[in-house]
This record gives C-alpha cells, sequence and structure tokens, in this order.
C-alpha cells in the first residue's frame, strides 16, 4: 500500500508505502526513463542529492528512497544489511511499478545498487556506483579503524546529525543507527569478483582523488565490469571510470555540475558494441 504525504518544500513528490515491515520513504520528481537513487550511510535524499536530483530530474523520473532508518523511514529492529535493503528497494519498485530502471547510488547505496544489478539484472539497464568499494580491502584501513573507536557522540552536529533531528520519525534513534551503520561497515566482506562480474549492464564508477575508496580499487572494479581496454583497438567498453580532481568522500555530492552532465550522457549514450574499434589502426 503506498500513500501520499506532503514533503518539507510544500510540494507532493514524498510518499509512503508498506514495504517489508517498514513504512519506506520515497519521493518521484521529474518525467521521463526511471532513475533510482540510493543515498548514502546516514543521509537522506537531500543531503545525498540535494543538488544532484534538480538536475537529473529535468531528463529523468526519479525515484529516490530512504532506507530503514535514514531520514523518514524509521527504523525497526533488524540490522542493516546490503541484502536486506536491496530487497526493500526491489519490493518498493515492484509495488510502484518500476520494471526496468537506471539505479545511481552513492557510497552505501552504491553498494545497494551492486546487490541490486547482482539479484535482479533484468530490472537494471544502466547502473552509476559512486564511491564504491565492492570489497573490505578497497577501503582505507585507517577509516575502519576510525569507525572501531568512534561513538554515535561523534557525530553530533554534523549536517548528518541535524538532518536526522529535522526529520526522523524518531529524532532519539540517531545513537542506533550510527551503531547499526558502524556494525555495517566493520562486518563488511563485499562482492565475490564473479558476482561483480555477472553483470551485464553497463556501469559508470566514479570516485574521487582524496575518496575513502583507493583509486586501485576502482580500477580493479571498472575491469570487472568490463572497462579497461584499449578503446582505439577494441571499441569503447560498456563501462566507464571518472576520478574527480581535489575531491574527498564528504564533498563528492557537492559537485553536482561535474557529476549531472556526466551522468545524463553516460544514461542518454548507446551500449558500445565491443566490435567497433576491432578494425581501426591507430
Amino acid at each position: 500500500m503506498t500513500e501520499s504525504t506532503i514533503d518539507e518544500t510544500g510540494g507532493d513528490a514524498g510518499r509512503y508505502a508498506d514495504v517489508n515491515g517498514l513504512r519506506m520513504y520515497y519521493e518521484i520528481h521529474g518525467d521521463g526513463p526511471p532513475l533510482v537513487l540510493l543515498h548514502g550511510a546516514l543521509s537522506g535524499i537531500d543531503s545525498s542529492f540535494g543538488k544532484l536530483l534538480p538536475a537529473l530530474g529535468r531528463v529523468r523520473r526519479i525515484v529516490a528512497v530512504e532506507q530503514q532508518a535514514h531520514g523518514h523511514t524509521a527504523d525497526i529492529d533488524r540490522p542493516l544489511s546490503y541484502g536486506q535493503m536491496a530487497d526493500d528497494t526491489l519490493a518498493l519498485l515492484e509495488q510502484i511499478g518500476v520494471g526496468d530502471a537506471d539505479v545511481l547510488g552513492f557510497s552505501k547505496g552504491a553498494g545497494v545498487a551492486l546487490e541490486i544489478a547482482v539479484r535482479r539484472p533484468a530490472l537494471v539497464r544502466k547502473l552509476v556506483v559512486i564511491s564504491l568499494a565492492y570489497s573490505a580491502d578497497g577501503l582505507y584501513p585507517e577509516l575502519l579503524e576510525g569507525e572501531k573507536k568512534m561513538k554515535p557522540g561523534d557525530l553530533n552536529g554534523t549536517p548528518w546529525q541535524a538532518e536526522y533531528a529535522r526529520i526522523a520519525p524518531n529524532p532519539e534513534g540517531w545513537p542506533a543507527l550510527v551503531e547499526k551503520v558502524v556494525r555495517l561497515d566493520l562486518e563488511f566482506e563485499g562482492w565475490p569478483a564473479n558476482a561483480v562480474r555477472s553483470i551485464a549492464a553497463p556501469a559508470l564508477i566514479v570516485i574521487g582523488d582524496a575518496d575513502i575508496v583507493r583509486p586501485e580499487h576502482a580500477v580493479e572494479l571498472l575491469r570487472l565490469l568490463g572497462g579497461g581496454v584499449p578503446g582505439d583497438l577494441a571499441g569503447l567498453p560498456r563501462s566507464r571510470l571518472a576520478v574527480l580532481p581535489g575531491t574527498t568522500h564528504v564533498t563528492m555530492m557537492e559537485w553536482s555540475d561535474w557529476i549531472a552532465p556526466m551522468v545524463a550522457e553516460f544514461l542518454d549514450a548507446p551500449v558500445p558494441d565491443p566490435l567497433a574499434g576491432a578494425d581501426r589502426k591507430a
């Protein structure tokens, strides 16, 4: 069952759906082919995509969701996992009649996007993953060491905590959310290389040059997804890599003026023929 609501800007984009025991919040913006947006950890739609969504909403019908315990979606008594968040998202899309779509995820949302592409390949037309580590060794080890020592109160006063206090159904639930996210990170093992390699959808991989994801790892991911070939000889591969200069994980989504046109062009581009450049001569 879906239910419309009024968002904070006075529009009617915000809605709720009953999904797997959740009262799951989502928004729909714009017209055109569907593009699913999946936010990062400790964030909601606005803090992850506040600058990117308006630009993409001019060329796509955006379906942006808020996962368990994030944003307007209340927590329930279960841990966070990529599998469960993918199941919740897939159930929501089925409920609202989205049978195939482009999928874009940032950070933890990129992991959910990857899980969806592995589980339901027929649904994903094209895949955009921003700041994705597909295995634990893709992250800098000092990041995980820092999380082992982190307390929920360490994030008080951050934009993420302020957004949560403003829109969450239970603003007192912040410490529980932080603890669930830390547990998700520390128990993360990733996806087997063969599972990633099985994804047929063309992919755009985006990281910052000072991101939490090691650049070498992003290149490994590119190769698993069919990229990393000499395009002048073999033709353009189906997957691409973009590294944004002077960009950290936290500042990544500030660069909507870089990301939006790259994403729009990628989604509109025909799928490259891997044999198209086979006969070219340098």
